[in-house]
């Protein structure tokens, strides 16, 4: 079973995600710069300890630029020396004191400007950390949601463009990819690591023209390591279907300018995220117009589905692909397919494609020469085509006149 491969990898220090050069997990278990888990609950419960931890290595900082000169301090960056994650964040633009405005939070709706496209954030405004840093100086932070629609909490990191900052801007929507894990993707989504490049390479193509660019929201997939829930409400557990198609957006909407239509929003996954943002998007058409489905599955088969079959049946891609050809004045979709020559699954794509690749569903087939059913590969894909594809469907920000 394909979507289930367990592709998830540990994450290394400063909490980015670490493949090794075959594209499995390079590090063990990660650690917060105070020694305890990087996330989760025993993370929370630890702030004098990274305090203290901070005040450490400024003292070892000072120590060693005294011995070694100079030359220690990008040995020291390499491990965060001079980090601030962990410390609070805004996505909102500097307001004339410093203070974060017109980005995060705010008053509802289309105020602040006259186009009806444009979703203001509505609030309330999400407290945000920094989680990484980018080296064009954007930040990856995370907050934890406590989704009002599915009862779950779980952690959601996000990423705005340098785009989203400028004043030209400042009233104008973006477009949001919603990017999915492969593997447990809990507690923690590999997609907010900077080794694998998504959102350094988001900025580079929509400065070449072959994106847009993005808002990047990464929430947890799962939730537990012990189950796949397959973005599903399956009866009797966790809401992970309404999570990801309520609780993850109305978070987005109410700290980030956005599209009001279905236009402006995407999902991206490799694997179980994969099938997960393929599902989405062909349930609620309404709500979501694209997705990169990488390496993905096309059924649902959780085990959690077991005496469900009624259930289960309405979560099926294929099923829900049959009823969106059968509805009258369905929206279009957009479903970009990727998948390596060195990893099975090419043929049932190409024959859900052959099925169902017609009237309002638009499909595409990246293959990707010499690609495993790994995260890298798949971001070359994207690379080569797919994100390209996609962008040219979906809106982009609009500046001030």
């Amino acid at each position: 079973m394909q979507h289930h491969s367990g592709e998830q990898p540990p994450h290394g220090p400063g909490g980015r995600s670490s493949y090794g050069p075959d594209g499995g997990p390079a590090y063990g278990p990660a650690y917060g710069p105070d020694g305890g888990p990087a996330y989760g609950p025993a993370r929370e419960h630890r702030a004098p300890r990274r305090r203290a931890g901070r005040r450490k290595r400024l003292w070892l900082l000072g120590a060693a630029v005294a011995v070694l000169g100079l030359a220690a301090v990008p040995v020291l960056n390499a491990f965060d020396v001079f980090s601030d994650n962990g410390e609070p964040m805004t996505f909102g633009r500097p307001g004339p004191d410093g203070g974060g405005t017109g980005g995060s939070g705010g008053a509802g709706g289309a105020s602040g400007t006259a186009d009806p496209k444009v979703r203001m954030p509505t609030g309330p405004q999400a407290q945000f950390t920094t989680a990484n840093t980018l080296d064009d100086g954007t930040k990856i932070g995370v907050t934890t949601l406590h989704g009002k629609k599915s009862g779950f909490t779980g952690k959601v990191w996000v990423w705005a463009p340098k785009e989203y900052y400028e004043d030209k801007y400042a009233k104008s929507a973006f477009p949001v990819l919603i990017a999915l894990p492969g593997g447990p993707g809990y507690p923690v989504n590999y997609w907010m690591g900077t080794d694998l490049k998504l959102q350094s390479s988001i900025s580079e193509w929509s400065q070449s023209g072959k994106s847009k660019p993005f808002i990047v929201v990464m929430p947890v997939l799962n939730a537990d390591d012990k189950h796949y829930y397959d973005g599903s409400d399956i009866p009797g557990q966790p809401k992970m279907g309404t999570w990801m198609s309520d609780d993850v957006p109305d978070l987005v909407k109410a700290n980030f300018r956005t599209f009001a239509s279905r236009d402006g929003w995407a999902f991206m996954g490799s694997s179980s995220g994969a099938y997960v943002g393929l599902k989405q998007v062909l349930q609620h058409p309404d709500r979501f117009k694209a997705v990169i489905a990488s390496g993905p599955d096309t059924r649902p088969d959780s085990p959690l589905w077991r005496g469900h079959t009624k259930e289960q049946r309405a979560n099926d891609p294929e099923q829900l692909a049959k009823d969106l050809l059968a509805r009258p004045g369905a929206p279009d979709v957009h479903i970009a397919f990727q998948i390596g020559t060195k990893e099975g699954g090419r043929a049932k794509l190409e024959s859900f494609m052959k099925k169902y690749g017609k009237g309002p569903i638009k499909t595409r087939l990246q293959v990707i020469e010499g690609g495993g059913h790994n995260a890298r590969g798949y971001i070359r894909g994207m690379n080569d085509g797919s994100m390209e594809w996609i962008s040219k469907v979906m809106p982009g920000p609009t500046p001030a006149p």
